[in-house]
């Protein structure tokens, strides 16, 4: 069953130049959230996030023939894992056979404890290092001109979208 529940989208401070040199996309159907979209598509909800700066918190604006960016130039990991219920990073880690590393670089928005992982979550597992900027900029809607400030990814609220 899908819900609505909020995904905080990260906003890359160089998303402009990501969308600029953009290498898939996609072309948003009816029914179709964030992570659904990041599985189907393998791709990552953070790089999903990372390349879509006018996709909301929540992934509630998507509309029926938008075009989303998937992968940019030099920033497409296509090795990807959809989590499930009881994974935690290690076992992701151990069963993908990615290493922790890569993971976590890959993963920004995935805290050190790995308390934030959920399930139906897609995350990169390749092993190699894909250099994303070392901040984001988190629009908010509580403003209706989208303020936007900066954060480390640790401190982004990633939530469930898929409800089991």
């Amino acid at each position: 069953m899908f819900s609505t529940k909020s995904l905080v989208l990260a906003l890359s401070l160089a998303s402009a130049v990501f969308a600029a040199d953009c290498t898939r996309t996609y072309t948003v159907s009816a029914g179709d959230i964030c992570d659904s979209i990041s599985a189907a598509q393998k791709v990552s909800t953070f790089q999903l996030a990372m390349n879509n700066n006018d996709v909301n918190d929540g992934c509630g604006n998507l509309a029926i023939g938008q075009s989303l960016c998937l992968g940019s130039t030099g920033l497409d990991c296509t090795d990807i894992y959809v989590v499930k219920t009881g994974d935690t990073c290690a076992s992701v880690i151990s069963s993908s056979g990615a290493n922790s590393t890569a993971f976590y670089a890959n993963n920004r928005q995935i805290d050190a404890s790995c308390s934030n992982l959920y399930t139906g979550e897609v995350v990169c597992v390749s092993s190699d290092v894909y250099a994303y900027p070392s901040t984001v900029v988190v629009a908010s809607e509580t403003e209706p001109s989208y303020i936007a400030k900066e954060e480390s990814y640790e401190s982004l609220p990633f939530c469930d979208e898929i409800d089991e």
